[in-house]
């Protein structure tokens, strides 16, 4: 009697290596896009806890706070925040300031209109700033996403691109 040998043949393994890349084919583009959505998220997370720290204290002073000196400012242009910016925040209103957003660029913060009104900024996945905003939902990873005076006025919302 011949003995049989056992194993794999040429054409399983072809088939299960097809069947692997099929898989990986559907679920990298879903991984990344999640990945990308995660830096969305915590970009707006880190937002809301500024934006509620700079409000707080505005309660008490009655004006917005600039973020590092007086002179950087102008109604329309928004300055990107340093190690040194908003350090009338921390610790009182908030205990470690977020700089950057979730694609390690730093947030950018403007105090408009006699400091009654700020905006927090985060320029997005090519970190550049837009030269418009459509103060609605945006469907891009780079595309800015602008928090203003208690709410989101741009933002993430459905799929992206």
């Amino acid at each position: 009697m011949k003995k049989r040998e056992s194993g794999f043949t040429l054409i399983e393994l072809l088939i299960v290596i097809a069947i692997i890349g099929i898989l990986a084919a559907i679920a990298i583009p879903n991984l990344l896009a999640a990945v990308q959505r995660g830096r969305q998220k915590k970009s707006m997370a880190d937002m809301r806890s500024l934006a509620t720290a700079v409000e707080s204290y505005a309660v008490d002073y009655n004006v917005y706070p600039t973020s590092a000196c007086e002179g950087l400012y102008t109604a329309d242009t928004a300055t990107q925040l340093t190690s040194s910016s908003f350090t009338n925040l921390a610790p009182s209103y908030i205990a470690k300031v977020p700089y950057l957003d979730g694609w390690g660029n730093a947030f950018a913060y403007v105090a408009g209109n006699a400091n009654s009104q700020y905006r927090i900024e985060s320029w997005g996945r090519d970190k550049t700033q837009a030269g418009s905003f459509t103060c609605a939902t945006t469907h891009d990873f780079n595309d800015d996403i602008l928090y203003s005076n208690g709410t989101f006025i741009q933002w993430p919302e459905g799929a992206q691109n």
